[in-house]
């Protein structure tokens, strides 16, 4: 499976191949590809929906998700066949939204980690808005202000925004490579890297923008307490 949002978050369109076609319960039909620029469910960045294109013919995808290793397209129609070439058009407002976000949450989570030493402990992207679970002793909504405010300022800086790949054994040399309080799961021989200029690289999976003046400005909507040294934040894009 050839994940083509690892090395290109801007692809809007691709052609592949159909590897698969199943039906599953409920009128369900799910379709895997040789490659494909849809992103799955995971990491808390929600799935990519568009369409599969095929002799003018659409099979509009309504969820895609990772199984088996295989990413797979739940499209809401029959029709498609293994073998089949299709065009695959990414819903690019829903997925550009999600960049921002993402690339906006890595800030903030670097912001926290340098003020606090905060771990993740959750995170969910959203459209309208999204939240970031930290390992935070304190629960102090003028200081979690101030880090948001930190954030824009990074953000107003016009950092670059760069993926690449390293084998397991020398990303884990990186000072504080990832930020989530559950550790990266053994079997991932080789990590991808996203730098955001001279302020933060991270190990992740996700989509991100280019440069961080992309992703416009963070608002800090609410805090919430969510039991012992756990902190919920939430916020937006302006």
């Amino acid at each position: 499976m050839n994940a083509l949002y690892m090395d290109d978050s801007y692809i809007r369109e691709f052609e592949a191949k159909v590897v698969s076609a199943t039906k599953g319960g409920e009128d369900k039909f799910f379709v895997v590809l040789d490659k494909t620029a849809f992103y799955p469910d995971s990491g808390g960045q929600p799935h990519d929906t568009g369409k599969l294109v095929k002799d003018g013919v659409e099979y509009p995808v309504v969820y895609v998700g990772k199984f088996s290793g295989k990413i797979s397209h739940e499209v809401s129609k029959e029709g498609l066949r293994e073998g089949d070439v299709v065009k695959g058009v990414i819903d690019w407002n829903r997925r550009y939204m999600l960049m921002r976000m993402h690339t906006a949450a890595h800030i903030i989570s670097e912001v926290f980690h340098r003020e606090t030493g905060a771990l993740i402990t959750g995170n969910q992207l959203g459209l309208d808005h999204s939240r970031i679970d930290f390992s935070l002793e304190k629960f102090d909504r003028e200081k979690m202000k101030e880090y948001f405010a930190k954030a824009n300022e990074i953000i107003s800086r016009d950092l670059e925004v760069r993926t690449y790949f390293l084998p397991r054994e020398e990303a884990m040399k990186i000072e504080n490579v990832t930020k989530l309080a559950n550790a990266l799961p053994p079997n991932v021989k080789e990590l991808r890297i996203v730098e955001i200029g001279d302020f933060d690289i991270q190990a992740d999976g996700g989509t991100h923008v280019k440069t961080t003046k992309e992703i416009g400005r963070i608002e800090f909507l609410k805090a919430e307490n969510k039991g012992k040294n756990n902190r919920r934040v939430y916020f937006r894009l302006s």
